[in-house]
C-alpha cells in the first residue's frame, strides 16, 4: 500500500466552499437541536453544545463540555480530526437520521445517557461526503451533564493512541502504444522526491521551501497549502513521494531541493519519456497549481501527470483515479484498521496508429536538417496516421498543428477542381507564360511555352494555373478545397490545424489561391491527406487513437470524381518522373509535387519548402522552414 496524498478540489474553490459549508451547516445544527421542550435536567443542552463547538471549531468550548481526561487533550484530538483528513468541512447532526425523536437520539439511564449524531466529513473527493454514525457516552457530575470523553466519540472505531489517516492507492499509469501495441513511453533515470510526514519538524517550513523551489516551465509552481494537506493527512511512519523529478533535466533543481530540511531523494527508473514522436505522445511532469486547474480533481500538487500531448489529452483514461482509504492506526503504522474506503477507476492504455517502422525512416530523413521540419505520414485507404515527426520544432507538433502558404504543392487541389468542373484533363493544351496578370495580381515563372496541362504543371508553372483561375468561379474552388478537408471539422482526438481556404473575394485573390498563395494555409497533415485522397480516390478523415471515443464526431469520406482523380494521378506521375519531384522517385510508383512557397513571418521574410506525394497505400508531406532539396528527403524516407 502506498500514500500519495488525498485528492481534493483545487485551492481557490476548497477555501470558498468550506467558508460556506460552515456557517451553513452550523445553523442547521442549532435549528435542528433547538426544537421542542426539554426536561430541565435533560442531556440534551450538553450534546447540543458539544457538537456545535466541536463543528464550528471552537474546540476548547468543546472539551469544557468532558469528563475524563485533560481538557486540552480532547481540544487537542478534536482539532486533529480536520488534518488527518484534510476535510473540506465537518457537519455534525444529533440522531442516525433514520427518526426525529429524541428517545432515539439521547437515552438516559439515571445519572448516564447515550447520545447518537450522525457525522459527515467532505473529503474533496469531488463525490459524496463520507458519513458516518457516533455515539457518545454522558454522565451528570455535580448536577450538570458532561460528554465522558474517548476516541471513539471522533469514529466508533477509534481506539486510544490511534489517529486517523488518509491512503491512497496509485494505479500503475497505463500505457500509449504503438500500432502494435508496444509502449511509446520508456523509463528514464528519475528521483521520487518525498517525506516521512513524522519525522518532519516544521512541515510548514519544509512544504513552503519546496514550493518556493520547484518551479517548472516558466515559473509554474505547486500550492504550499495543498501539499501541507496532503502531508499532514498521510500515515506518519510511510514515506510520501511528493514529485517525480527527471534525470538530467531537473538536476539543478535536485541539487537546490537537498537544502530543504526534511527531503528524501529515492533513485528510480520512471516510464516518463517519449520513445518517439514526443511532440504527438506528450511528456509527463509535475501537477503545479494550474495544470491541477486544468485537469483538475482527482490529482495533487505533485503527483505526475500528462503535461502536453496525448498524455495529458488522454490523462483521467491513462491515469485512472486512486483508491482512497480512511483508516485508524497507531503512530507505528501498526495495528491498521480500515474505516471506508472508494475504489478508484481502472486506467486504460490508449492505443495509436503509429507504425514504429515508417516512424524511424520519417525521423532519420529530417535529422540532420539545419532548418526546423515536420513529416506526417498516413494511410490513405483507412486515414490512419503512420508516423509524426518533428524536428526543431521546439517541442511543438508543427507536423499537425503548423500553418504554412502551400504553394504550388495546392495545385493537387487546383488541378482537381479544374478536372472535376471544368472539363480540362492532363492533355488539356494550356501555355506557361513569363509573367501573367489576374485582376490587381502579377504572377511570373519562366516561360515554356505551349504544352500539356501535365507538363506545364510538372514545371511547376504559376502563370499557367493563374490564367486557368477564369475556369472556376470562387465558390466552386472554395468548394473543391472543402471536399478534400481544408479547413473542415475533423472529428480528430488531438489539436491540428485544417487548413484555412478564404473564399476570393476577386479574381486576383482566386487566381492567387490557385498557386497556393495569398491567404491559404495549411499544415503538413492538411497536405499528406490531399495527397492521400488524389491516391485513393477518396478524402478520408484522418485519426491518430484507436477505440477512444470523440466529443466531435468524424466527417463521412468525401468521394472524388474517378475520371478527375485518374488523371490528376498521370499528372503527379509526369512531375514525379519529369518535373519538380524527380529527385524523390525512388520507385516506379511514386507520384507528387515539390514547391517553394514564401511568406511572411510578423516583420520577417521567410520560405517553406514542401514535398507532397504518396507510394502505394502511402501518403506523405514534408514542410521545411528554409530553402531545401525536399526530394531528396523523400527520397531518403523511402529508402529507410
Amino acid at each position: 500500500m502506498t500514500n500519495r496524498g488525498r485528492r481534493r478540489f483545487p485551492g481557490g474553490i476548497r477555501r470558498t466552499r468550506r467558508r460556506a459549508v460552515a456557517l451553513t451547516m452550523t445553523g442547521a445544527l442549532v435549528a435542528g437541536m433547538t426544537t421542542g421542550c426539554w426536561a430541565e435536567r435533560s442531556a440534551m443542552p450538553a450534546v447540543r453544545d458539544f457538537l456545535i463547538a466541536w463543528q464550528v471549531g471552537n474546540f476548547e468550548a468543546a472539551a469544557g463540555n468532558t469528563v475524563g481526561v485533560d481538557r486540552q487533550e480532547v481540544a487537542d484530538a478534536l482539532s486533529r480530526v480536520g488534518r488527518q483528513l484534510d476535510a473540506a468541512s465537518l457537519r455534525l447532526s444529533l440522531g442516525t437520521g433514520v427518526t426525529d425523536s429524541d428517545v432515539d437520539q439521547i437515552v438516559q439511564n439515571g445519572n448516564e445517557a447515550d447520545a447518537r449524531f450522525t457525522v459527515k466529513i467532505d473529503l474533496g473527493e469531488n463525490g459524496q461526503p463520507w458519513e458516518y454514525p457516533g455515539l457518545m457516552r454522558l454522565k451528570r457530575v455535580g448536577g450538570k451533564w458532561k460528554v465522558v470523553w474517548s476516541p471513539s466519540i471522533i469514529h466508533t472505531s477509534l481506539q486510544p493512541g490511534q489517529r486517523l489517516a488518509v491512503v491512497t492507492e496509485e494505479p500503475k499509469r497505463a500505457a500509449i502504444t504503438d500500432t502494435h501495441g508496444r509502449s511509446l513511453v520508456r523509463k528514464i533515470g528519475a528521483y521520487d522526491v518525498g517525506v516521512f510526514p513524522g519525522q518532519l519538524a516544521d512541515p510548514k517550513k519544509t512544504l513552503d521551501m519546496l514550493a518556493e523551489q520547484a518551479k517548472f516551465d516558466g515559473g509554474r509552481r505547486l500550492d504550499a497549502e495543498r501539499l501541507l494537506g496532503r502531508v499532514r493527512s498521510a500515515p506518519p511512519q510511510d514515506f510520501l513521494p511528493l514529485l517525480t523529478l527527471q534525470v538530467p533535466a531537473h538536476n539543478a533543481l535536485v541539487q537546490r531541493l537537498t537544502s530543504v530540511p526534511g527531503l528524501r531523494f529515492n533513485g528510480v527508473q520512471a516510464p516518463i519519456a517519449p520513445a518517439y514522436a514526443p511532440e504527438l505522445v506528450g511528456t509527463l511532469g509535475p501537477a503545479t497549481a494550474d495544470r491541477l486547474q486544468q485537469v483538475g480533481a482527482p490529482y495533487q500538487p505533485g503527483d505526475t501527470i500528462g503535461v502536453s500531448g496525448i498524455q495529458l489529452l488522454q490523462q483521467r483514461r491513462l491515469a485512472g483515479t486512486p483508491t482512497v482509504r480512511v483508516v485508524a492506526q497507531d503512530e507505528s503504522g501498526e495495528n491498521t484498521k480500515e474505516l471506508r474506503s472508494w475504489e478508484g477507476q481502472a486506467p486504460q492504455d490508449v492505443q495509436t496508429t503509429l507504425d514504429p517502422s515508417y516512424q524511424r525512416k520519417a525521423d532519420k530523413a529530417l535529422a540532420g536538417l539545419p532548418y526546423p521540419a515536420s513529416m506526417v505520414v498516413v494511410r490513405p485507404s483507412t486515414g490512419e496516421v503512420l508516423a509524426v515527426s518533428n524536428h526543431g520544432t521546439g517541442g511543438t507538433n508543427r507536423a499537425f498543428e503548423g500553418e504554412y502558404p502551400p504553394g504550388l504543392t495546392f495545385g493537387i487541389v487546383s488541378a482537381e477542381a479544374l478536372f472535376s468542373e471544368a472539363g480540362m484533363n492532363q492533355s488539356t493544351e494550356t501555355t506557361c507564360p513569363d509573367s501573367v496578370t489576374v485582376g490587381d495580381k502579377t504572377f511570373t515563372n519562366q516561360a515554356r511555352g505551349d504544352s500539356s496541362f501535365a507538363n506545364h504543371f510538372a514545371a511547376s508553372c504559376k502563370t499557367t494555373l493563374a490564367q486557368l483561375s477564369s475556369k472556376l468561379d470562387a465558390q466552386t474552388l472554395a468548394n473543391e478545397a472543402a471536399e478534400l478537408g481544408i479547413g473542415q471539422e475533423w472529428g480528430l482526438s488531438v489539436p491540428a490545424f485544417t487548413g484555412s481556404v478564404p473564399t476570393p473575394a476577386n479574381d486576383g485573390e482566386k487566381a492567387a489561391m490557385m498557386v497556393g498563395e495569398g491567404n491559404v494555409q495549411v499544415s503538413p497533415l492538411t497536405m499528406a491527406l490531399v495527397a492521400a485522397a488524389a491516391q485513393n480516390g477518396t478524402w478520408k478523415p484522418p485519426y491518430v487513437l484507436k477505440d477512444i471515443p470523440k466529443t466531435i464526431q468524424a466527417p463521412p469520406p468525401q468521394n472524388l470524381q474517378p475520371e478527375a482523380i485518374a488523371s490528376l494521378k498521370k499528372v503527379l506521375a509526369r512531375t514525379a518522373s519529369h518535373g519538380s519531384a524527380r529527385g524523390a522517385r525512388v520507385s516506379g510508383d511514386l507520384v507528387g509535387v515539390a514547391a517553394l512557397a514564401a511568406y511572411r513571418d510578423g516583420s520577417h521574410n521567410k520560405s517553406v519548402s514542401w514535398f507532397v506525394g504518396s507510394v502505394g497505400d502511402r501518403a506523405f508531406a514534408i514542410a521545411v522552414e528554409g530553402r531545401v532539396n525536399t526530394p531528396k528527403i523523400a527520397a531518403d524516407f523511402l529508402r529507410g
